[in-house]
């Protein structure tokens, strides 16, 4: 598989759905107002936040926050409709809420597997390894954040780790540690050291994802590294994560509004900690088996959720965060295939302008797979050539084709097909194999993830290193050493 170093984000040619009508919408936002009036949202743990909101005009009961309708959709005004991410290369800077479509690796799992090993542990070896992957591909455009969990690395440690992985193996933009607040603080620093404190105080280069603890709940953990974040000037990304059912009622319009009104009320706290500080919508919703208690994806239900919520982003006009090739399979089977081709197909519908979780996804996000990975990788390439839509030229309509070759002929040898035959059509290297029967038996009858198997080390193998400031890199590698002698080792 041939990856490249100079694909940018591809430009949205194709308009987003139109699931709901307007007056549906308007029905969905009242709904939030009233669960953000009549139920409210507890922030616990964190009296700074309690005081911020009250400040605001917010009615503050204990840890419950409530708001008059429309007063949480005013406070996130001030949010800016558009962040640009720098990149280390400023080749790899992306910008957000224009017309760009961005990728951006899985992230979270504990575990790794490949055809070679099996099921194990993540360790630091498979963080590099997938931060080089994204970086080689050109359909990954932002580095992620925790890809996979480097557990032979404490706890309380390895954000270091992560964060140093981003900035030395990648020039793409990359996400920060959020699951403390000191673990923030260090990312900012250590993104200090890279781009200087003034490029930063005025340009974002690293963001965070916070979860609400749906059902409608932000603890200490999320507000205090939102808070950290918003102070430097860069980007919040605020997902609630709902599974119908479980975090949420199990229909979708209920879903929708409480995801809606958990979002907006997020960002509104980071609004209050810095006016005008970069966020981003995001979402993470889907269905409950309702049998097992499992989490499911690619549902259909889900799918239109997501493309609602889609919707009432773009009333917000605010950049809006995707989930995409997300599955429950244990393995690149059909499974993992449907659910994660309808779960992307759901995020391009919704006018997602990035991607998070676009390429490895396995167990429901407990293990990052190296072939999924590179299949993925190869349906990212499909999606980025669909969403630029179709371009009608002179070119395009091809007159002199068919003045070349009459009725009758092909048009393999015309000068028209000769010009465009390169890159006329996507060429999928892994997914597609367009051999006879009797060639690919002679080939050794060879699947798609025995090719991705190979794929996945062909590629670690031709990596590059982009390079990096001998200075910098001291300079980042004595921060690290110097945060890991200050704290005894966690391992839980």
């Amino acid at each position: 598989m041939s990856l490249e170093m100079d694909c940018l984000p591809p430009k949205r040619g194709i308009a987003p759905s139109c699931i709901a009508t307007e007056d549906d919408l308007d029905r969905l936002e009242q709904h939030a107002d009233w669960i953000l009036k009549e139920v409210g949202i507890e922030f616990r743990g964190d009296q700074e936040v309690l005081d911020l909101f009250q400040k605001a005009g917010a009615t503050v009961d204990g840890e419950r926050v409530r708001f008059d309708p429309g007063h949480a959709k005013a406070l996130c005004s001030t949010a800016p409709e558009k962040v640009t991410f720098c990149g280390r290369n400023p080749v790899h800077s992306i910008e957000l809420g224009s017309d760009s479509v961005c990728m951006s690796p899985g992230y979270g799992s504990p575990f790794v597997t490949d055809l070679d090993r099996g099921r194990r542990y993540a360790t630091i070896e498979d963080f590099n390894n997938f931060v080089k992957l994204s970086y080689l591909s050109p359909w990954i455009h932002h580095s992620g954040g925790t890809v996979c969990e480097p557990v032979d690395i404490p706890v309380n440690k390895r954000h270091l780790d992560m964060v140093y992985a981003h900035l030395r193996y990648s020039t793409k933009p990359f996400m920060g540690g959020v699951t403390a607040a000191f673990k923030a603080e260090d990312s900012i620093a250590m993104a200090r050291i890279m781009f200087g404190q003034e490029f930063m105080q005025n340009n974002c280069v690293i963001q965070a994802n916070i979860n609400l603890n749906s059902p409608l709940v932000l603890d200490q953990v999320m507000s205090g590294a939102l808070k950290v974040y918003a102070r430097a000037n860069q980007c919040n990304f605020i997902s609630p994560f709902l599974l119908g059912g479980a975090m949420g009622p199990v229909t979708q319009p209920a879903l929708i509004a409480q995801a809606h009104a958990e979002t907006i009320a997020a960002i509104a706290l980071t609004q209050l900690v810095k006016k005008g500080s970069p966020v981003v919508y995001g979402n993470f919703l889907t269905t409950l088996d309702l049998q097992s208690g499992a989490p499911t994806f690619g549902g259909p239900e889900a799918s239109l959720g997501i493309a609602v919520l889609g919707q009432l982003c773009r009333r917000m006009q605010l950049p809006l965060r995707g989930i995409g090739h997300v599955t429950a399979a244990k393995s690149a089977d059909g499974q993992a295939m449907q659910e994660s081709a309808d779960s992307m197909s759901a995020a391009i519908a919704a006018g997602s302008h990035i991607i998070f979780h676009a390429a490895g996804w396995l167990e429901g996000g407990l293990t990052m797979g190296y072939e999924k990975f590179m299949l993925d990788l190869d349906r990212c390439g499909m999606v980025c050539t669909l969403v630029k839509g179709l371009e009608i030229t002179d070119e395009g309509l091809a007159k002199d084709a068919y003045l070349e070759s009459g009725p009758g002929d092909n048009f393999l040898s015309t000068k028209h097909t000769l010009r465009h035959f390169k890159a006329a059509n996507y060429r999928s290297p892994l997914l597609s194999d367009t051999q006879s029967f009797e060639q690919w038996s002679e080939c050794g009858r060879v699947s798609a993830e025995q090719r991705a198997n190979l794929a996945w080390k062909q590629a670690l193998q031709d990596y590059k290193d982009p390079g990096i400031d001998p200075g910098v890199d001291e300079e980042l590698k004595a921060f690290v050493q110097k945060r890991k002698y200050a704290m005894p080792d966690e391992w839980h």
